[in-house]
């Protein structure tokens, strides 16, 4: 009997999307697509695999979760959130089986490290690994932040426990796609960082703390972070990354990696803060015009 169900958001995937149904049939999950009027032949893919869909407008990664939890007809007692460009590693897929069904009824969450590839290698170093996520959780008993960018679930109630294996993130487009999509989530990025500082919408429910959890942890070295000039940051966070946290034993990969994500992304996200303070000010009110929020 099926008792998980995988909830998978779309847009334009077929790419990945065989690659993930063939992993979740591993572990036996109804598997649920909240897709957001693809274009291309994913829609077709989960007919030949039989797969309910739903369809909903996007507006971001969160309203979409929340907008599946809320209107989607879910099998068994478990809720699987994962992308169309992941999939699980054997020994994922063997815990879940065996754990799954004899979790106690104190645990109302998993947590599972994801495994990131980029340029066809995976990245062990330079702080992407292991990154803890609750990508499991009972039905009910769990919600996404209503945030622009770094969105993460968060249980309602009881505690979580973490099942090894590898959620791996393995996408196959090109860096020309990349560099488009980066460029898109750094004006949510910039949005999300000047939430932080002027509470355009407090929806963030997990906090900094240091001596938190992972997550915790994590958020706590972000509003640090957010505590330093400008376009100084980015180069701290690349040297910090880059040096300090070893991404440079990932050969060729890893520099790629570092100068795009830690040190080019994050330059581009301060531009538009810039921008958007050369524009409007450093008035909460008038910033939240700005990006029509």
């Amino acid at each position: 009997m099926t008792n998980i169900t995988a909830i998978i958001l779309t847009y334009n995937e077929q790419l990945h999307l065989e690659r993930c149904f063939q992993s979740l049939r591993k572990i036996n999950a109804h598997i649920i697509v909240v897709d957001s009027y693809s274009t291309d032949s994913t829609l077709e893919i989960c007919r030949k695999y039989n797969v309910a869909v739903y369809q909903n407008p996007w507006v971001n990664h969160a309203h979409q979760i929340n907008w599946a939890i809320n209107n989607c007809d879910f099998k068994g007692e478990w809720i699987f959130r994962i992308d169309a460009d992941e999939y699980l590693s054997d020994l994922l897929i063997n815990n879940i089986n065996v754990n799954i069904d004899n979790i106690g009824l104190e645990v109302n969450g998993i947590k599972i490290k994801r495994l990131m590839y980029f340029l066809d290698k995976p990245l062990k170093r330079g702080g992407m690994y292991p990154i803890l996520h609750l990508r499991i959780w009972r039905k009910g008993k769990a919600l996404c932040e209503q945030k622009y960018m770094d969105e993460r679930m968060y249980l309602l109630e009881g505690k979580s426990i973490t099942l090894e294996g590898d959620l791996i993130d393995y996408n196959l487009n090109d860096l020309t796609w990349w560099i488009n999509k980066h460029n898109r989530y750094a004006s949510l990025e910039a949005m999300d960082n000047l939430d932080k500082i002027y509470g355009f919408s407090n929806n963030s429910v997990i906090k900094g703390h240091f001596f938190g959890s992972s997550e915790e942890r994590r958020r706590w070295i972000k509003m640090k972070y957010l505590n330093m000039p400008l376009f100084l940051r980015p180069f701290v966070f690349f040297i910090f990354r880059y040096f300090f946290q070893l991404a440079i034993l990932d050969g060729k990969q890893g520099l790629v990696w570092t100068v795009l994500q830690c040190f080019w992304y994050r330059f581009l996200v301060d531009a538009k803060i810039s921008e958007a303070y050369q524009k409007v000010g450093k008035n909460r009110e008038a910033l939240m015009r700005y990006f029509n929020l």
